[in-house]
């Protein structure tokens, strides 16, 4: 299993408030996390640095029985970000300059050919296998209840201009409820997790193209955040993308 993970401030904001990370134990157990922050004067990049820098340790101390099966990660999980979610939020009532602060959560612990993922946002999980790629999480957004309630489509969705406007997230509120999504991911797939700087800007088409090529794992991420920046790069850019190959890219 190769990994690359890239974090671009992209070409008109200057602070990043995105952080993306992988964790690997001792026991071959990853954790790939991209969190994407918001709110407050220079909050944003104190909550998602929070959140990334909280999530590791939680998962470098857990015992090897927390990733034993579906339901024992997601336990995991479930802890881990209500113990981060109160942090967070604590810290943004005792600091006036961050009042207001959260993030995305997008995470994925990974073991053998089990994926169980944990969303908070509009932060999202795509997998690409056999040139299909697809989106695996629904977005915690404004636009996603006016879906859900038939107000508009999906299509018009992705071009509302209160698209952005996310219902959950992070540290926002005293408590959380993520969402999960388990899978088993074939061999010769690719496992996406992306901040909205990326998806607002690639089709799945254009994800689909870059990863169908034969370049490797490390020039696939980079062409993905470059053609972000070149599409606009108005937000920060972060990726996780991890291969699940046997061999090659």
């Amino acid at each position: 299993m190769k990994y690359t993970v890239l974090s671009d401030i992209g070409i008109k904001r200057s602070v990043n408030e995105d952080r993306a990370a992988m964790f690997v134990r001792s026991d071959f157990v990853r954790l790939g996390v991209v969190a994407d922050g918001m709110g407050g004067h220079n909050a944003g990049d104190i909550a998602s640095d929070m959140a990334i820098t909280q999530i590791g340790e939680c998962f470098e101390s857990a015992t090897p029985d927390q990733f034993y099966s579906v339901d024992s990660i997601k336990k995991w999980f479930l802890e881990a970000v209500k113990k981060i979610n109160k942090l967070i939020f604590t810290y943004s009532l005792t600091h006036e300059d961050c009042q207001g602060m959260g993030t995305t959560f997008l995470a994925v612990v990974l073991t053998g050919q089990q994926r169980v993922l944990c969303h908070i946002g509009d932060s999202r999980a795509y997998d690409w296998h056999e040139g299909k790629m697809q989106q695996l999480t629904k977005d915690h957004s404004y636009v996603n209840v006016l879906v859900d309630h038939g107000e508009i489509s999906v299509e018009e969705a992705e071009r509302h201009p209160r698209k952005n406007l996310i219902t959950k997230a992070l540290g926002t509120e005293k408590d959380i409820e993520p969402d999960f999504i388990s899978l088993i991911i074939p061999t010769y797939s690719y496992l996406l997790l992306c901040s909205d700087g990326l998806s607002n800007k690639l089709s799945i088409d254009d994800m689909n193209k870059i990863l169908s090529s034969n370049d490797s794992i490390d020039v696939k991420g980079t062409q993905l955040v470059d053609l972000a920046n070149a599409k606009g790069g108005e937000d920060n850019i972060s990726l996780v993308l991890i291969a699940n190959m046997k061999e090659g890219v």
